[in-house]
């Protein structure tokens, strides 16, 4: 299938095509150049407490020497971490990769049922679990699954007063900490030792996992990617090369709203960032768009990363026009599609294009972005990162030519393993030459940036013509009144199947016919919703992707 409108291209030229082989060292390698070499910059701030990179760099050899001496975890044992953004997540995970283990990311908002499958899945040694979600390990702990649950106030690595004032707040005032029915160690306790030299496990190698990454949450059930250190390592020396020297060189402020226990913003902004030594602003709340705007306006940072859903809704905020944003030079959108719409918005308020990028999971995560010096958003995701290949491939597996619709293929140092204890699905999606069937269709334009269309398993059949949800979704968001939209396909007698719209309006004038009406106007007849459900919000995951799957 061609694709039927062009985007516009980037004026300027495509990333540079090569990285330097020395970049590619394991993360606890990384990490402990950057805390040499940067030991005096601020590193990590949380609640306006700001630690140096030798500061972290002290908690992250405490813990790591307690994960090792008292807890006798062994090489490449899996810990656990059910935590959000702020200090212990940083202490926590680079702790875990320094002592030779392998860190396994969990939504700390999943249910006990959801971390029950995923702790069980990884076969974790122990567990880091922030206070106010402990409560949920209860019903589902194994005592012989895992040797230690570690337990995190939202105060710890924070002054006294901070700590005491937060603790406060969460026990007196909100009621957020649930009883438990175990006692678990501190956080707060397990960095109290001093630095033991006692015992020690190999250091990982480059092929070592180093992450085991659940994937699949909006499409099926979630599996385990296994991610190396050379994945990861590699992907940073891929965003580095497209950042470019000027970028890497400078003093770099990252705002941080998306959650570190996703692997785009782990790997974009944490483990990124750090090899620049920048200073990044965690946030631990990003739904708290008055808290949020209060720490752009007193951290004016020169980087921000976002998805749609979050630029949306920043635009919408009250106080957002007071933040001042002469300092910012990049804002890279991503874990979801960018509306154009919310793009135009966003340069015309702070002056600075929205940067899109691709990646999933399975790529560690980053394939394409757009040039660091594009001038307006472009609509595609732009081109591949040094070292990686891209093929648009048919129902039958064989490339297609430019503009042509298919299934996007990605090889590159950045790919996964496979999928943990899941060798079938691994032989599925990983082929025999190296090349990930991603599960995204789209085409590649003559100067070869990528322009994705939708999830394969998300495309509507409808007489046997495919209708892309995306496409439907975009022009119905544009329509005045509407503040987001979806699509899934339904089962029809007579087509197969057919296109149902879920509409969250803003207006009360809002009506079927009305969406129709725009519909018609910019939609082929077999693309026009058969069914229209207004709704008051829609079901998204932790990165505001909208769920289809949740969608009846």
């Amino acid at each position: 299938m061609n694709c039927p409108n062009a985007v516009d291209i980037p004026s300027c030229e495509p990333p540079v095509t090569a990285i330097d082989a020395r970049s590619v060292r394991t993360l606890p390698e990384m990490f402990e150049a950057a805390c040499t070499r940067y030991a005096g910059r601020p590193a990590f701030s949380s609640f306006r407490h700001t630690l140096e990179y030798r500061d972290i760099a002290h908690y992250v050899h405490r813990f790591s020497a307690f994960l090792v001496n008292e807890l006798k975890l062994e090489s490449l044992d899996r810990v656990a971490l059910i935590l959000p953004n702020g200090l212990p997540y940083v202490v926590a995970f680079y702790g875990v990769l320094d002592a030779g283990l392998v860190v396994v990311n969990v939504n700390p908002l999943a249910t006990a049922r959801e971390i029950q499958i995923q702790l069980d899945t990884a076969a974790v040694s122990a567990i880091v679990v922030l206070e106010n979600f402990a409560c949920k390990l209860d019903e589902i702990l194994d005592a012989k699954l895992a040797k230690a649950v570690i337990s995190v106030a939202a105060g710890d690595l924070l002054p006294l007063h901070t700590r005491t004032a937060i603790d406060f707040l969460q026990r007196v005032v909100r009621h957020s900490i649930p009883p438990t029915k175990r006692q678990y160690r501190t956080f707060r306790a397990t960095l109290s030792r001093r630095d033991s030299n006692e015992r020690h496990l190999p250091p990982a190698g480059l092929d070592d996992v180093a992450l085991l990454q659940y994937t699949g949450g909006t499409t099926g059930t979630p599996k385990c990617a296994m991610l190396t250190h050379r994945n990861l390592s590699s992907n940073v020396a891929q965003i580095c090369a497209w950042l470019g020297e000027s970028f890497c060189s400078a003093h770099q402020i990252i705002l941080t709203p998306l959650p570190l226990f996703h692997i785009f913003a782990l790997t974009a902004s944490l483990l990124t960032f750090v090899e620049i030594g920048a200073h990044n602003v965690l946030i631990t709340d990003p739904h708290d768009l008055a808290g949020l705007i209060r720490t752009l306006r007193r951290t004016r940072p020169t980087a921000l990363l976002g998805v749609n859903t979050l630029f949306n809704a920043l635009l919408a905020a009250p106080r957002f026009k007071t933040v001042d944003w002469s300092r910012l030079t990049l804002v890279i959108g991503g874990g979801s599609p960018i509306q154009a719409g919310v793009a135009a918005r966003w340069q015309t308020a702070t002056g600075v294009p929205l940067i899109e990028g691709y990646g999933l999971t399975e790529a560690s995560p980053v394939v394409c972005a757009n040039p660091i010096n594009a001038k307006h958003f472009s609509g595609s995701v732009g081109y591949p990162l040094p070292l990686t290949e891209l093929s648009i491939r048919d129902d039958a597996n064989a490339p297609v030519d430019a503009g042509v619709i298919g299934e996007v293929w990605v090889r590159g140092p950045q790919v996964m393993r496979g999928y943990w204890m899941n060798p079938a699905e691994t032989d599925e999606v990983i082929s025999t030459d190296g090349w990930l069937r991603t599960g995204d269709v789209g085409y590649l334009t003559p100067a070869h940036t990528l322009v994705l269309v939708d999830r394969k398993k998300d495309v509507v059949i409808v007489s046997g013509f495919k209708v892309y949800p995306s496409e439907v979704e975009a022009v119905v968001s544009a329509l005045p009144g509407v503040s987001a939209a979806a699509v899934v396909g339904v089962p029809d007698e007579r087509t197969g199947q057919a296109v149902k719209l879920f509409v969250v309006p803003t207006s009360k004038d809002m009506t079927a016919e009305i969406v129709l009406q725009h519909c018609r106007a910019n939609l082929s007849a077999y693309k026009i919703p058969r069914f229209i459900e207004f709704r008051g919000t829609l079901p998204l995951n932790q990165l505001g992707k909208v769920l289809r799957r949740a969608l009846t």
